[in-house]
Order: structure tokens, then C-alpha cells, then sequence
């Protein structure tokens, strides 16, 4: 597949990924239909230059109708969390969603899928850098990761069966100035002087436009049926930190904890907030993933599709920006 024209739907346009991807759609200037559950959804897609369709990965008509006369598709809505108490409704829109919408767009005609899935699913062995072909360990750190590589699998599988080309982009962690949960949050809390006992594992990283980009240029020079790792860096904890800092002028004292002490805390704290009825900050599974950590090979992306990374200093250096123009440093 070598050009693209033609109507393209993006599920999940209101999230962080999906947005983006709109925001790089309405640059090229392509016509964009979104799919969105609620009016707040709709005004933010509509903001980026899409036709919001209401329905649900869930809701096979809504699909049929958001996909009508479009020739491609980015699938990057998704359910992502960890410590949750309930898993199937994760569980529900990551696999059964893709499958739904894998073949609501078999049925109306769309010749290719992008698929938002995640590093997560190489599921290298710890202390492996990941890559594309890299073995599975045959076990899963977290329900989210399980969600995500049966998803693929199904995309897959259902693709291939059905004619349709699935070409897969698997994310590292996404970072950028609209960032606010997770890496981010944590960036934040060491910068306010409220995160001093860290821990020193390996990330892996991927500029939040380099990722919107990896999805137009997977649709056009993808190969059906493969995965595209999008990382522009990896480091540790200890090395994001020092570029923080040489940014900002801002030094922290911090105390760097031994990895399987950090994992040792994750069930105390886990049972403590569970018996009274609170979201726990750390849980069993997120103590699994954080002690794993990651590091990921994205030179594939490099390569096959023409994807050149954004510096990791100067990703770090947008979010702190992001920081100061919100007032939070």
C-alpha cells in the first residue's frame, strides 16, 4: 500500500494518542470521521478538524455507521489501567472491541487498520531490550498486558480471515505536553519535592507526535499482519532525572530504593487501601510492572517506515513547559 485517500476513522479521538493522531489527520488535510460516546467527545474531536459519530467499539451499529464510506482506520481506543479490582470490562473493550471493530470495517469495505496496541505485548523476559520478534515470557505482568496482546492477536487473526490488512504500532510509554497521568504525574511529584525515594529501573519512551506520525506512516508503508515498536528512547529513572534537572535548575534531593524492596511494598499497601475501600496508589500487579521496567528497540519503525525520533531532552523539555504554563512548578 503505497498512497492513501479516501474518508478515515479514528476510534478513541478524544484520548491522548487518538488525539494526536487527528491533530497530524487534519495537518495532511484528510477527512476525518471520529468515533465518541459522549457530547464532551464529540466537541473535543470536532475541535480537531473530525466528524464525531456517536457509538461504542461495543456498539456494532454505531460502528457500521461511523465507518461508511471510509477507506482506513485507526483503532486506538482502549480501556488502560492497573489495580483494578474488576478487569472484564477492560478485558471487554480492548479484545472484544477490536474484534468488533475489526469486523465492522471488514463488513463496510475499509481496506486497512492501524491498531494502537503497546509495547507492552512483546512481553520480553526482564532486562531484555524488546523487539519486534522478540519471544514472549509466557506470562503476563498485569491484566492490562494481557488485554492488549490478546487484542492484537485477535486483530490479527480476524484481519488475515477477513481480507483485511492489520498493521499493528505498539507504543512505548507516550509522553507529552498533554501528558498528566502516570510517568508524567510521577515527573511532576519529584519536581514539587514530593517523590524523594524513587526507584532506579529502566524506561522506554516515545514522543506523544512521533507517535501520531508512526500511525499515518504505518498506514502507508505498514506491512499487513506486522508490529512497528514506537520508542525514541530508553533510559533509566536516574538518567531522566539529570536531564530534568539540567532543564529546569531544579535539584531534588532523592533517595533511590532497591527494586525488590519497592515490589516487596506492592501487596501491604494493595491490602491496606483495599480494606478500606480505596483506590490503592500501589498495588501487587503495578509493583510487577514497575520492578520489571522496560527498554525497547524502536529502530524498526526507523527503517521500514520512516519515522525519525524527537530527542528525548526535548520531549522532557516540553512537558516541563507544559508544567510551568499550567502553573504547577
Amino acid at each position: 500500500m503505497s498512497s492513501v485517500a479516501g474518508r478515515v476513522l479514528v476510534t478513541g479521538g478524544s484520548g491522548l494518542v487518538g488525539a494526536a493522531v487527528l491533530r497530524r489527520l487534519a495537518v495532511e488535510g484528510r477527512e476525518t470521521v471520529a468515533l465518541v460516546r459522549s457530547e464532551r467527545a464529540s466537541e473535543s474531536v470536532a475541535r480537531l478538524g473530525a466528524r464525531p459519530v456517536r457509538g461504542d467499539v461495543l456498539d456494532r451499529d454505531g460502528l457500521a455507521r461511523a465507518l461508511r464510506g471510509c477507506d482506513a482506520a485507526f483503532h486506538c481506543a482502549g480501556v488502560v489501567g492497573l489495580c483494578e479490582t474488576d478487569t472484564v470490562a477492560m478485558v471487554r473493550t480492548n479484545v472484544e472491541g477490536t474484534r468488533n471493530v475489526v469486523e465492522a470495517a471488514a463488513r463496510a469495505g475499509v481496506r486497512r487498520i492501524v491498531l494502537t496496541s503497546s509495547a507492552a505485548t512483546i512481553g520480553e523476559e526482564r532486562g531484555v531490550i524488546a523487539r519486534e520478534d522478540t519471544p514472549h515470557r509466557g506470562w503476563y505482568l498485569t491484566a492490562y498486558e494481557r488485554s492488549k496482546h490478546e487484542a492484537e492477536r485477535v486483530a490479527f487473526e480476524r484481519g488475515s480471515e477477513l481480507g483485511l490488512e492489520v498493521v499493528a504500532v505498539n507504543p512505548a510509554s507516550v509522553q507529552g505536553p498533554d501528558r498528566v497521568s502516570g510517568t508524567a504525574r510521577l515527573l511532576l511529584a519529584h519536581l514539587r519535592g514530593r517523590l524523594p525515594v524513587l526507584v532506579d529501573v529502566p524506561l522506554a519512551i516515545v514522543d506523544v507526535d512521533d507517535c501520531a506520525r508512526g500511525h499515518l506512516l504505518a498506514e502507508v508503508h505498514g506491512a499487513p499482519g506486522q508490529r512497528y515498536l514506537l520508542c525514541g528512547a530508553s533510559l533509566t529513572v536516574r538518567e531522566a532525572l539529570q536531564i530534568v534537572e539540567h532543564a529546569t535548575g531544579i535539584r531534588r534531593r532523592r533517595w533511590f530504593a532497591p527494586v525488590r524492596a519497592a515490589t516487596a511494598l506492592g501487596g501491604p499497601v494493595e491490602i491496606a487501601f483495599r480494606a478500606l475501600r480505596r483506590r490503592p496508589p500501589l498495588c501487587r500487579e503495578a509493583a510487577r510492572a514497575l520492578a520489571h521496567g522496560r527498554a525497547c528497540d524502536g529502530s524498526r519503525a526507523s527503517r521500514d517506515l520512516g519515522l525519525v525520533y524527537t530527542p528525548v531532552e526535548d520531549t522532557l523539555r516540553r512537558i516541563i513547559d507544559a508544567f510551568r504554563r499550567q502553573g504547577l512548578l
